[in-house]
């Protein structure tokens, strides 16, 4: 049987489960945006922690659907979707830290 699931769908069940952790989620033509309003930019004049996630079939799987991150980082199967959250809060994370090896934050 053919699976009939669309990345939308894939993408709107993630944002369902990163908005329940009071994170900020948009769905865009580019993909599903996750902003953590809680985790400032790592200097006054920086935006808050975000990150664009999307989702496609996946050549070298047998083109079942992944969750991408950026630069098309493969996440997790769409049928892991707490890897996918673990991944995306994590990144959010590291993205309030300094993005240069020896800049210091104020």
């Amino acid at each position: 049987m053919t699976n009939r699931t669309t990345p939308q769908q894939c993408l709107a069940a993630l944002a369902a489960q990163l908005s329940a952790r009071r994170l900020e989620v948009e769905l865009t033509a580019r993909g599903l945006r996750v902003d953590d309003p809680q985790i400032p930019g790592w200097c006054p004049d920086a935006s808050p922690a975000t990150v664009t996630v999307t989702c496609r079939e996946r050549n070298d799987d047998g083109g079942r659907m992944w969750f991408f991150g950026p630069g098309h980082e493969p996440i997790a199967e769409v049928d892991q979707i707490m890897n996918a959250v673990a991944w995306i809060l994590g990144r959010l994370v590291a993205g309030r830290e300094p993005q240069e090896a020896g800049e210091v934050s104020r």
